[in-house]
């Protein structure tokens, strides 16, 4: 299941995930810093939902209450809520 999220309060405009049931099966970042949101998905790739949420949710870019890796747990976290419904 693909889903687009709209981040808000970071240089990424949007992520696009790609979810397997439980399993990140990709992660795109749109805008943002290069090369740590290509690494940030290439991390995540194949990761249990669940675990990515956990590591990545809370984490702070500065001073800003957000963070592009913070923002995939919330894009996981409504891709869910939205194959639920």
């Amino acid at each position: 299941m693909e889903y687009h999220y709209h981040t808000k309060g970071t240089c990424s405009n949007e992520i696009i995930v790609d979810l397997d049931g439980d399993t990140v099966r990709s992660v795109k970042f749109i805008g943002g810093c290069n090369g740590n949101t290509k690494g940030i998905a290439s991390l995540v790739r194949g990761m249990k939902t669940e675990e990515v949420v956990e590591r990545c949710k809370g984490i702070r870019c500065g001073f800003k209450p957000t963070s592009c890796p913070d923002q995939l747990a919330e894009a996981i976290i409504e891709a869910k809520q939205a194959a639920q419904q």
